[in-house]
């Protein structure tokens, strides 16, 4: 993909004494002084563009340059239609969860292992809760085993001062 630079050079804004030129049709027309290029180049009503600013001497092209913009946004643009964004959903939980409260995160947690998005499973402690870590871990255990058809463990659960979090990827 190539980026538009807002720096490209054209017609007056090209300082050098001498240009390698190629035509309209993409033919060479070597190297040619800067006066009889943009000459060149109004004659044929088009803009002279500055293609390699750092080849020995500078190559320039005769083109409409409004249409070569045009061009090459709309590649940019067609590019970035095709491309798929991951995004990270995260989910919280505590250790001492409800059953109605666990069904309806694991839920969520399937829709967005659906939609192909990563999910960061984080299982916070709260107070005295730090001392029963066995009990997070069975809910954490329990709740990557329900999705084992639609994920699966891109990152181990690791404990992170009163946070254990895992990342799940989909499938």
């Amino acid at each position: 993909m190539v980026k538009i630079k807002n720096n490209i050079r054209v017609n007056d804004r090209i300082r050098t004494v001498n240009v390698r030129l190629i035509g309209v049709d993409g033919q060479q027309l070597g190297v040619t002084p800067i006066s009889k290029a943009r000459d060149l180049a109004r004659d044929a009503e088009l803009d002279l563009v500055e293609v390699a600013p750092g080849a020995e001497p500078p190559v320039c092209r005769i083109m409409d340059f409004k249409k070569f913009k045009y061009e090459q946004e709309k590649k940019e643009r067609e590019a970035k239609k095709h491309q798929k964004q991951i995004h990270v959903k995260e989910i919280r939980i505590k250790p001492n969860i409800d059953e109605h409260d666990y069904q309806v995160k694991l839920r969520h947690l399937k829709e967005f292992l659906k939609k192909k998005d990563k999910v960061k499973l984080s299982l916070v402690f709260r107070g005295r809760e730090m001392a029963h870590q066995d009990l997070a871990k069975r809910v954490l255990d329990r709740m990557l085993s329900d999705i084992q058809s639609d994920g699966q463990v891109e990152k181990e659960p690791l404990l992170e001062g009163r946070t254990m979090t895992t990342v799940i990827m989909p499938k």
